[in-house]
Parts: C-alpha cells; structure tokens; sequence
C-alpha cells in the first residue's frame, strides 16, 4: 500500500506540472507575438510609395488625413470621449469618464434582463491605431463571473471622432443576479499599448436606476 501510494502522489505531482496554470487577464497577452518595428505615418506613406496597390489602400483607410499635420510621432493617441449605454428601453445613458479611470461610487445600473449596446465615442491621433479591442472582466463578491474580448477595428488619424457600438447584450435576471458588480475594461491595440483602463462597480437591479 505504501508503493501504491507513493506511486499515486508521485502521477498527481507530475500531473500538477503538465496541467496548464489559469492566467490573469493583466498577463493574457504576454505572450503576443512582435510585430516589428513601428514607424511613422509619413515613413509608412514614403515606403511604399512606388507600389501603386498598397499606396491606394493606405489612401482608402487614410481617408481625407492632412499628413502635413501629423508630425513624425510614431505612437498613436487613442482619446475616448463618451461610453454609452444604448438600450430601447430608455434614453442613452452617457458615462462620464474620468481621467484616473476610476469613476467614484457606482458608475451606473443596468435593469435585469434589458438587452443594451455598449457605444463608445473617440478620437484617433498622430498615427494609425491597428487592431483596437475592447477587454472587460466582472467579478461578484470577488468571484470572476463574466470576461469578454471584442475587437473594434484599425483607425487612421482624423479631426471627427469615431462612433463604435458593440454587439448586443442582454443583462442576466433573477434574485441571484440582481447586486452589486465590480469590473475592469481595457482598450489596446496590436502591440499592447493600453489607451483606457476604466475600473468601475455597477448595479443590477429590478429596473433602471
């Protein structure tokens, strides 16, 4: 008895080292592949100039730009100005966002059940912004209970704000959903930079607040 159970912790233990550990969301992407040097709009534009196919797609996704106003800065500025709540059910509830990213108190309330959009408004600067996506993670009584990834799109710079909304979603109902909420949402882009991280609590409740 003594072998067999030396032999049984010994396969638990080598099953504990091959079994893949749960990763937090904040190291989800440490393993992102590279993508190479970046360069800047003007670098971008100058590089391929003689290649009559790329040079009109980067007209196309470049739009109207002014390039004469874009500088030679080389990381894109993402400014969200407006997260939105759009639901049928009743006018859009605009969120402030604040600049720490930490809205004091509770942020809003969604009534249980509602189905609901999540619009959000920004603006795109000094380069384009490849591969924008949207993270967010719900915990109740510090239990992880919802986490989503959605992508947004690639953005070239301009002067009008860009409008986004995300699919829709219809909030959980019933006496074990209505509560309190925390959660974290997180705007990157293709090489990781964070241009928003908004930490925030939320209740659902029998209707909207």
């Amino acid at each position: 008895m003594a072998l067999d159970d030396n032999k049984d912790k010994q396969e638990a233990e080598d099953n504990k080292a091959t079994r893949p550990e749960e990763s937090d969301d904040d190291n989800e992407d440490d393993n992102a592949i590279p993508l190479g040097p970046q360069c800047s709009l003007k670098e971008q534009l100058e590089k391929d100039k003689d290649d009559e196919s790329l040079r009109k797609w980067k007209e196309q996704l470049l739009g109207s730009v002014d390039i004469n106003n874009i500088g030679e800065t080389l990381d894109p500025e993402v400014k969200f100005l407006s997260v939105s709540i759009v639901s049928a059910d009743r006018q859009d509830m605009v969120l402030p966002i604040p600049e720490d990213g930490k809205p004091h108190g509770l942020w809003f309330t969604l009534k249980e059940g509602s189905q609901y959009r999540l619009k959000f408004t920004f603006q795109v600067s000094n380069n384009i912004v490849s591969g924008l996506r949207y993270t967010n993670t719900v915990w109740k009584t510090g239990v992880k209970v919802y986490s989503t990834k959605d992508m947004i799109g690639t953005f070239s710079p301009q002067l009008e704000p860009y409008t986004h909304e995300m699919p829709e979603e219809t909030a959980p109902s019933g006496f074990m959903a209505r509560g309190s909420y925390t959660a974290k949402s997180k705007f990157l882009d293709d090489d990781q930079k964070c241009h928003l991280e908004i930490n925030y609590t939320f209740d659902i409740r029998k209707d909207w607040a």
